[in-house]
């Protein structure tokens, strides 16, 4: 009789010991996110966060966001660069989570992968070890599951979720900001995270530029452009709240600046930004030109330059700005609020960009 070999997990195409050997890579990167509260290291169940630490808060909220990176990991697949993709996925979650006045605490990340190449996966959290650095957070934990059939070999997947902390008292939104107040934008770092499926059809699919490409208004490859990490703002904002009485923020995503800004004003306010404050960088011009896209589609898509805005008493203008040159961020008073009046909807660009 002939023996037969029964199936198995690594026949079915998952490899345990690839997996293994991605954790041993990426703890060395998971070890410098920690902060005096986290116990324990990768290898649990849990990540474990000691909660006493919230004992100096008279009245802690808990803040919590959840994101991913969307098709901007195909062109970091296409690429072959894996370590700046995470930088991204913890400006999604925690420049959220900073928008209401919250420190971040920690995070943990999801990774999807068609197979397990542990440099690769150790590359990817690496990425998002430095970028909880930037942000002040723990990396507390997480998981790398391999889809082998669902995936291609070289598919990957990021998702994360994160948690901070705010005093009730010094929670930052709506019910603070008044007529008169100021509107400051903070400069994005570029595309960030949003608006790739339009970028990628405009760019790649229509005109068949290649990632490899030189564009000389970029000054560097169309592949380097598109995969500049998006700029984290969390500790910047903390910073703001400290020097500057602030009275919202918003993170500029998906739905472009006047949809996120209208998020965080009242019923009986809106907000008025002046184009003509800013230049959009060059690769906003470039898509737009590139697929004949209409402005008003472009500034519902993408984020035209501005990542996060602060909205600040008129006294707090001078002191803000401050504050945000200190620390290098490129920031501008881009409009004011006022009364909603007629206006359907709590934001909207007026004039033309610089």
């Amino acid at each position: 009789m002939s023996e037969t070999t029964g199936a198995s997990y690594a026949a079915a195409g998952v490899d345990i010991e690839a997996g293994d050997r991605a954790v041993e890579l990426m703890k060395e990167w998971v070890k410098k996110t920690q902060r005096p509260e986290v116990l324990g290291g990768l290898g649990g169940f849990a990540g474990l966060f000691d909660a006493s630490a919230l004992k100096r808060y008279e009245r802690p909220l808990l803040a919590s966001a959840t994101d991913g990176v969307g098709t901007k990991v195909d062109i970091a697949r296409q690429m072959g660069v894996y370590d700046t993709i995470g930088h991204d996925l913890v400006a999604m979650v925690m420049d959220d989570i900073v928008v209401c006045g919250a420190e971040p605490l920690f995070m943990t990340d999801y990774i999807c992968v068609g197979k397990v190449h542990p440099e690769r996966v150790a590359a990817i959290v690496k990425g998002i070890a430095e970028g909880c650095v930037l942000a002040g957070c723990a990396l507390v934990g997480g998981e790398t599951a391999e889809h082998p059939g669902l995936l291609g070999a070289d598919d990957f997947d990021v998702a994360g979720a994160g948690t901070g902390v705010v005093e009730a008292d010094r929670l930052l939104g709506p019910d603070r900001i008044r007529t008169g107040d100021a509107v400051i934008a903070m400069a994005s770092s570029g595309l960030h995270s949003n608006g790739y499926s339009l970028v990628r059809h405009v760019l790649l699919n229509q005109s068949g530029l290649s990632l490899d490409a030189r564009i000389e208004e970029l000054g560097r490859t169309l592949g380097e452009e598109l995969l500049e990490p998006t700029k984290i703002y969390s500790l910047d904002c903390l910073a703001l709240t400290r020097t500057a009485e602030v009275h919202a923020y918003s993170h500029i995503t998906g739905g472009g600046l006047a949809a996120n800004l209208a998020r965080v004003i009242p019923d009986t306010l809106h907000a008025v930004v002046d184009r003509s404050t800013w230049t959009p960088d060059p690769i906003f011009d470039l898509v737009g030109r590139t697929g004949k896209v209409e402005r008003l589609e472009l500034e519902k898509t993408l984020n035209m330059g501005v990542g996060m805005m602060a909205i600040v008493p008129q006294q707090s203008v001078d002191v803000a700005l401050a504050t945000l040159a200190d620390r290098d961020v490129e920031a501008w008073v881009a409009g004011e609020i006022t009364d909603r009046g007629e206006h359907t909807t709590g934001a909207e660009l007026v004039g033309d960009y610089a």
